[in-house]
């Protein structure tokens, strides 16, 4: 069986299928529907062979369907038909809980997504709990906005840094995982 994974996130969706060596990627951005998304990737994924879709998702997911509209995308995400839209099965699960799975090796781990806005998910022995933590309140603001995009915009590359590296116990990690979310991001 080939599966298409797809991550919806607030600047870019980027899709990687079974078998293939390079993910693709397309423009989202704070108006891009469900709609517009599956042909977005239908348009970039059409010659890959596939059988099934897994969709990481920007919010809460509940039952296997977006519980909640996203915060950095368009609107009409709660009650798309996705199956119907693809033609395939798909399942959903928030897009951090994908990545802390995809990336989880044993015991306990916390993962942290700087990205757009910022993801959170906590896995335990294989259990995956997503975690809405860039939406609470923090000064002004949320979590969100001082160590996603809009943060590292607002402060620059230097003072962002330094703001996500005063929550951060092993800061010998920061410049990979800042390089990384830089190179996404920008």
């Amino acid at each position: 069986m080939n599966v298409l994974v797809v991550d919806v996130g607030g600047t870019n969706v980027k899709v990687l299928a079974t078998g293939q060596k390079e993910p693709r990627k397309f423009p989202s951005g704070p108006k891009m529907t469900p709609k517009q998304m599956v042909a977005g990737v239908k348009q970039i994924a059409g010659d890959w062979k596939y059988d099934v879709v897994a969709i990481g998702y920007p919010g809460l997911v509940q039952n296997g369907k977006p519980a909640t509209e996203p915060h950095n995308l368009g609107r009409a995400w709660v009650g798309f038909d996705f199956k119907a839209a693809f033609g395939l099965p798909v399942k959903i699960m928030n897009d951090a809980a994908m990545q802390a799975l995809g990336s989880y090796k044993k015991g306990l781990m916390l993962f942290l997504g700087f990205g757009t806005g910022l993801g959170a998910a906590l896995v335990d022995q294989g259990i995956v709990v997503p975690m809405e933590l860039g939406h609470l309140s923090y000064k002004n603001g949320t979590y969100e906005d001082f160590l996603g995009i809009r943060g590292l915009e607002r402060l620059g590359k230097k003072k962002w840094k330094r703001t996500v590296a005063m929550g951060w116990p092993d800061c010998s990690k920061l410049s990979i995982l800042t390089t990384w979310f830089l190179e996404e991001a920008m």
